[in-house]
């Protein structure tokens, strides 16, 4: 199945919107325009065009996207969530809602021959076009009915799935982000493992490094517990552990840093500057202050100073010398950046435990902006902006500051059920697409 190629610009006349806003409506301050207001030197990033072949329910699709806004509209089930969820994987190698890869691959692809998907990207990067690439093949084995080999192609080269992460960088916003205030703390560390991640190369590197050093020191503390095992092996394992996650928490806290000053002004205007917001890091061992901040209006910095790392690897290595005796006796690791916290507060107020639903998602708008600010400020390009059935999980006042903080970034790609959550003046910036069984095709009527 073919979808045709889209490549029209938007229609003469279509400027800068005008919004309509009452006399209680929210808006981003001038504070807040001039942070959303595209910054000199940040570079342009664009996704110009996408294929898709057996990727979840769409056989096959070739479609050029324009700038702005881009507003895919459809029924349930027909494959808006899908389409973003291609853009994501193709920038992050990482489905946020499959467990496994071969989710991912249409279950009618092994027909024909051996189940496989493929997610090809055309980019433009500062006036450079890039082809990023990703095949999945169904590979099982014995020991794994269901196992899935991925290729990963920059320009036609093969390259490792570590190297991709960060050559689109996308900010997605989705209903499930609703719940990260008051969910499971393992959520929030993905969010912030999953921002990270497209930022920093080493943080990448850290990250895939601490998980299989915790299994290492995980299987040698059951060993210990059950009175085998070598000590002296532990010790080796307790540095490794200590080298890496030092690293992870000493970004973490910069980067909850930066989040914090953004989120905070943020917060301030969509509640009429009634309310303070403050994300609040809690590791799982005492972490010295790195001294590394970011200010609102200055670049965050690529990395954290090494002595302010070193500091944090002589607390975390102290502070698995004190555990060593209840970890052994309990067979796992108990201290790390695997029990890394981070919540949310308005006046001393827990969110997660004590705040109302409206406040826990109006802290999680605010994260969300400040994470499009961070990324354009860290990465000095522009994110690509990526909305699943947001609006209608939000109150009119905040869809109109969510709809102007949208009109200004360079692309942005939505997805909406029903269109009367948009504005007319929103609704006339955007390119209008319609998603129908794994079809896409311009929306040329729009009344």
């Amino acid at each position: 199945m073919l979808s045709g190629g889209l490549n029209s610009p938007l229609p003469a006349g279509f400027g800068p919107p005008q919004p309509r806003v009452g006399a209680h409506a929210v808006r981003p301050s001038g504070l807040l325009a001039r942070a959303f207001r595209r910054l000199s030197g940040v570079g342009t990033v664009r996704l110009r065009h996408i294929s898709l072949t057996n990727f979840r329910n769409f056989v096959r699709l070739e479609l050029d996207l324009p700038a702005h806004i881009v507003l895919l509209q459809g029924d349930n089930a027909q494959g808006k969530t899908n389409f973003l969820e291609a853009i994501y994987y193709l920038a992050t190698a990482r489905s946020p809602f499959a467990t496994a890869d071969r989710q991912l691959i249409n279950w009618l692809a092994g027909e024909e021959g051996t189940p496989f998907a493929r997610l090809v990207a055309q980019v433009e990067r500062g006036g450079d076009l890039q082809r990023i690439e990703i095949v999945l093949l169904e590979e099982p084995t014995a020991e794994e009915p269901h196992r899935c080999r991925k290729v990963v192609r920059i320009n036609g080269v093969p390259k490792r799935v570590l190297d991709l992460v960060g050559q689109m960088k996308v900010v997605l916003f989705m209903p499930q982000h609703l719940d990260l205030v008051a969910g499971p703390p393992s959520a929030r560390r993905h969010y912030l493992d999953a921002t990270l991640c497209q930022l920093d190369a080493r943080y990448r590197r850290s990250l895939a490094r601490y998980s299989r050093i915790l299994t290492q020191r995980n299987h040698l503390l059951r060993s210990l517990q059950e009175r085998r095992g070598d000590l002296d092996e532990l010790l080796f394992w307790d540095r490794k552990l200590a080298e890496e996650g030092a690293y992870i928490m000493a970004r973490r806290q910069s980067a909850i840093a930066g989040l914090n000053e953004l989120a905070q002004a943020i917060h301030l205007d969509l509640t009429g500057g009634k309310e303070r917001l403050r994300l609040r890091y809690l590791p799982s061992i005492e972490v010295p202050d790195v001294g590394y901040q970011m200010s609102l209006g200055l670049a965050l910095k690529s990395q954290p100073p090494a002595p302010g790392v070193q500091r944090i690897a002589e607390a975390f290595l102290e502070r698995l010398r004190q555990a060593r005796g209840e970890e052994i006796q309990r067979g796992m690791s108990l201290f790390g950046p695997h029990r890394d916290e981070m919540r949310f507060l308005v006046g001393g107020v827990d969110l997660g435990l004590y705040g109302s639903r409206g406040q826990q998602r109006t802290a999680v708008l605010a994260l969300k902006l400040a994470e499009l600010e961070l990324v354009r400020r860290e990465a000095g390009e522009e994110p690509i902006l990526l909305l699943d059935e947001v609006m209608s999980e939000l109150d009119r006042a905040h869809r109109r500051y969510l709809m102007e903080v949208i009109s200004g970034a360079q692309q942005t790609i939505l997805t909406a059920t029903d269109l009367s959550d948009y504005s007319p003046d929103f609704l006339a910036q955007a390119t209008l697409l319609r998603v129908r069984e794994g079809r896409i095709e311009k929306i040329t009527n729009r009344e």
